[in-house]
């Protein structure tokens, strides 16, 4: 694997065979970096297209392996960009695209990072990984370990989707629950890499997670090229993105100034737009407020857990790709971004994840105030599967039917 470990604020070098996590320098993250001029004559659109890996290790030239036969990979990536159709509420948005990660194996875009952190873990020798999640980061960091042979240990707040904690628990992971915040999982996770020798695999503490969420930025590309041709790639105008810690907007960024430096593509770029809960927008204040860093969001709360991150390490990151790409920051309340997972429902026929309802609502919002121009190419990201969120859609008193009453239908008219 040809590639260097800089960190992303203080620029210090890291060695890329030892393990890693924050800076030395700084504490801040680090990021991988390739010799893109050097592969930019075997690494092209047409070759790409013509390998036969259904997963996101067709683009293994830039990510943390020597060859695809190396990656811990459970088919990851691949996922479809779906076209919404015209009708009801998404009527007057003419080029509205869903990139659907519930496809990826457990169920959410953590796949992907799941994926390229445990491959490259595996490669230095580790045997036991830790870290927090709130949610879908705990069930592929189970699954890629149990793939790789590795221990697992989570630690995960009490009030974590039942749906998570229990594919973590089928699949063999340690877990722990804990009486607060993921930024208190935190904690306990430094405290047991320090005292156990555990390898941290959190959140861009880790710096290879964000290079498997990159591919979704390198699959967007190629989603939206002319099928016809074999070296134009496309960009949308618009990305909407949830966002807790941020690896996936942070990721795909990176994609993209790759692909420009590969040839791939030009300068232009997407604007993107960070979509946090109402009861837990550190990024969205720190942006409103135009500063280069969030600051601890207090009593964090919302139903999105995947959105409640009260703090996150890649802050200056995300706000750096705001900026750059003269996005948005936008927050959703919990009953409308609930509310946008029943529309997507019904109108679409895609139970999304509580975050892709609040891109959803977020998308609209902006629309409303003249933001975004609903005949712009609009892509939202839905970053997991509805099916781990069940417990929030309580059905209720369905109606009873008793087959033995001939006259059973009778109620129903």
């Amino acid at each position: 694997m040809h590639s260097t470990l800089t960190c992303g604020a203080c620029g210090h070098k890291h060695p890329v065979e030892q393990l890693q996590n924050l800076c030395t320098t700084c504490s801040k993250p680090l990021l991988a970096g390739y010799d893109l001029e050097a592969i930019r004559d075997r690494f092209t659109p047409e070759i790409v297209r013509s390998r036969r890996i259904r997963s996101m290790w067709k683009f293994w030239d830039v990510l943390p392996v020597d060859s695809p036969e190396n990656a811990v990979s459970l088919g990851e990536g691949e996922t479809p960009l779906l076209r919404c159709k015209r009708r009801g509420v998404f009527e007057r948005f003419s080029n509205l695209f869903v990139k659907d990660e519930a496809f990826n194996p457990t169920g959410s875009f953590k796949a992907r990072g799941m994926s390229a952190a445990v491959t490259r873990a595996k490669a230095l020798g580790v045997e036991t990984v830790a870290l927090p999640s709130a949610g879908n980061a705990a069930g592929a960091a189970t699954y890629y370990s149990a793939s790789a042979g590795m221990r697992c240990n989570l630690f995960m707040p009490e009030d974590t989707p039942p749906a998570n904690i229990i594919e973590s628990v089928v699949g063999g992971a340690h877990t722990y629950l804990v009486n607060g915040l993921i930024s208190d999982c935190g904690k306990l996770v430094k405290q047991g890499c320090d005292r156990f020798g555990w390898f941290d695999l959190s959140t861009l503490k880790e710096p290879f997670r964000i290079e498997g969420k990159k591919t979704m930025g390198y699959e967007l590309a190629f989603d939206m090229a002319d099928e016809a041709s074999s070296t134009k790639l496309q960009l949308p105008d618009v990305i909407f993105y949830p966002t807790g810690g941020g690896t996936g907007l942070i990721g795909m960024w990176k994609a993209f100034d790759e692909m420009q430096k590969l040839g791939w593509i030009g300068d232009e770029r997407p604007r993107m737009v960070v979509v946090q809960a109402e009861n837990c927008s550190p990024i969205v204040k720190a942006f409103e407020d135009g500063e280069s860093h969030a600051e601890l969001f207090p009593n964090a709360a919302t139903v999105a857990s995947g959105l409640r991150v009260p703090a996150a390490v890649g802050d200056f990151l995300m706000l750096n790709v705001l900026k750059e790409s003269h996005g948005a920051a936008v927050r959703v309340s919990d009953d409308d971004l609930l509310e946008g997972v029943r529309e997507f429902s019904q109108q679409q026929g895609i139970y999304v994840c509580p975050e892709g309802g609040a891109v959803w609502k977020a998308a609209q919002s902006l629309a409303e105030a003249g933001w975004l121009n609903p005949d712009e190419k609009i892509v939202l990201f839905n970053t997991g599967s509805g099916l781990k969120y069940n417990h929030l859609f309580p059905t209720g008193d369905l109606p009873r039917l008793d087959h033995t009453d001939p006259n059973c239908l009778d109620a129903i008219a």
